[in-house]
């Protein structure tokens, strides 16, 4: 990071933002242009402007501040929060979560946010659609075997559901289509060389892409575990408390509700033909059954190191091979 002279706390609301440091108290801004433009002309270049991860609220202004050469940091929310029962704060209000803010980077220290390639911004509004018509098509299946329960398939609520069910899943498809053609003319390497992993899917490798930013900004695998929600947890002390091993909670909020749906049922499935065909992988899941571990935990070790191969890959871009040696550049 780059020598910072001042830490600025911002609190971000759907029309208004609140602002904090040591050297312009507390000010607010309306969350436009025009607030955006105020607020740059009372910090200055060596200034650090901090804000909370708040869905889609913050990033205008933090792209903004980047735009115009602001050091901006894009903090877990969840991290403020910890912070600010750790120091026992009573209030909750605008000004005092900007101050909030403001003290967590002065102890804590922060690193640096740089926003997502267009091109993978435009692959996030694709996919968030996507999720939407998922959900709808869902709905419409259970709708419809609700109504073939009940003698009703042929009428003509059956048929307007079976032709909405039919235009949602065109739209899936073109969204989808549209998506990969974005990641083809921009990453076509790297997807080329996730894809070269034995268990990976196509349709897995190009959200690894997008919603990891390229599997970049991680300094390692396990932070990427971590990051996707996938990590295992463990909580035993003593003799007296032995809880069971599960997966974290913790993690970007967007990809543990995809993890539930899309993304599980992705990496789930890759695990499926990775512990089969891909030798590393193989050799986890015969080691942990062998130990009694059941063939579910099993799978989700073997998702974990699929995600650290891809991260491997990634750094390297490297296709995939088992014995580490006469590697050929994609």
């Amino acid at each position: 990071m780059n020598e910072v002279r001042e830490f600025i706390g911002i609190d971000i609301s759907k029309s208004t933002f609140d602002v904090y440091s040591s050297e312009l108290g507390a000010m607010k801004f309306s969350n436009d242009d025009a607030g955006f433009k105020a607020l740059l002309k009372v910090i200055d270049q060596d200034n650090c402007c901090v804000m909370e991860a708040t869905g889609a609220y913050h990033y205008r202004l933090a792209e903004f501040l980047v735009e115009k050469g602001i050091m901006v940091s894009v903090t877990n929310a969840l991290a403020i929060k910890r912070y600010g029962q750790m120091k026992f704060k009573r209030n909750k209000n605008d000004k005092a979560d900007a101050k909030l803010i403001w003290s967590f980077a002065e102890d804590q220290g922060v690193e640096l946010w740089e926003p997502y390639p267009e091109y993978l911004e435009v692959c996030r509004s694709h996919q968030a659609v996507v999720t939407l018509y998922l959900k709808q098509n869902t709905q419409i299946k259970n709708k419809l075997e609700y109504l073939e329960s009940r003698g009703m398939s042929k009428g003509i609520v059956a048929r307007s559901l079976k032709l909405q069910l039919k235009r949602v899943r065109k739209e899936i498809e073109v969204l989808e289509k549209g998506m990969e053609d974005l990641i083809k003319e921009n990453d076509q390497e790297l997807l080329t060389c996730l894809k070269s992993i034995p268990g990976m899917r196509n349709k897995t490798a190009m959200f690894l892409i997008v919603f990891t930013n390229r599997l970049s900004g991680f300094e390692n695998a396990k932070q990427l575990v971590a990051y996707l929600g996938l990590a295992p947890t463990e909580r035993t002390s003593g003799t007296s408390i032995k809880g069971k091993s599960r997966i974290s909670k913790a993690g970007n909020p967007k990809l543990r509700s995809m993890r539930r749906s899309e993304l599980a049922e992705e990496m789930f499935l890759c695990s499926f033909t990775a512990y089969k065909h891909n030798g590393p992988c193989n050799a986890l899941y015969e080691r942990l059954v062998a130990k009694g571990k059941t063939p579910k935990l099993a799978l989700i070790a073997v998702a974990n190191k699929l995600l650290k191969q891809a991260f491997a890959i990634a750094n390297s871009r490297i296709p995939f091979d088992p014995e580490y040696r006469s590697v050929k550049p994609c």
